[in-house]
């Protein structure tokens, strides 16, 4: 079994063939950091300018089942993208998948874990696969990796203003399924 292996129903019908993987050190309680990632609105303070995040729509309370619509810009283009939260277990992790948008897979696990009564370890695990087959995978290689890497390493930046964080985010990596 890979590491990126993980087995339910959504990656069950779209296998995903990259993983990336980005761990950010928070100087804030465990408490505090989740309660900002629970709120939709907080997504645009945390993502890329130039990427023109607008929440369409989102049903309210975060729970299991709860859908989040939004606009993004990826380059010159416009684009829908829906999200499910498909596990919400609160101070600990959550994960949303998309049913709509730019990615053929695109299933994103977020876990938090206390060091020590002031800090957070927020660990993010994207498991994906860009549309068009051989076209997607030749546009991953040139440019779609490194916007990934860009808006993580933008997020953590961003985390880190929030809360007043000292220590940087680690690098983002990825691996690829055979």
């Amino acid at each position: 079994m890979r590491s990126h292996h993980v087995e339910n129903a959504y990656l069950r019908t779209r296998r995903p063939r990259y993983e990336l993987k980005c761990r950010t050190v928070i100087d804030a309680p465990i408490d505090e950091v989740f309660a900002f990632f629970s709120k939709p609105e907080n997504l645009g303070a945390i993502t890329p300018p130039r990427m023109g995040f607008r929440i369409t729509s989102y049903s309210g309370e975060m729970k299991d089942g709860a859908l989040i619509s939004y606009r993004v810009r990826i380059g010159p283009a416009r684009v829908r993208w829906q999200t499910r939260i498909e596990a919400w277990q609160p101070g600990k992790r959550f994960i949303d998948s998309q049913l709509r948008g730019p990615y053929h897979c695109w299933w994103h696990e977020h876990q938090f874990s206390a060091d020590g009564p002031r800090r957070t370890i927020m660990e993010d695990r994207v498991l994906y696969t860009p549309p068009l087959g051989l076209l997607g995978r030749i546009a991953h290689f040139f440019f779609i990796r490194r916007q990934l890497y860009d808006i993580f390493a933008h997020r953590a930046g961003a985390i880190a203003l929030r809360f007043g964080s000292r220590a940087p985010g680690e690098p983002v990596t990825a691996t690829e399924a055979a």
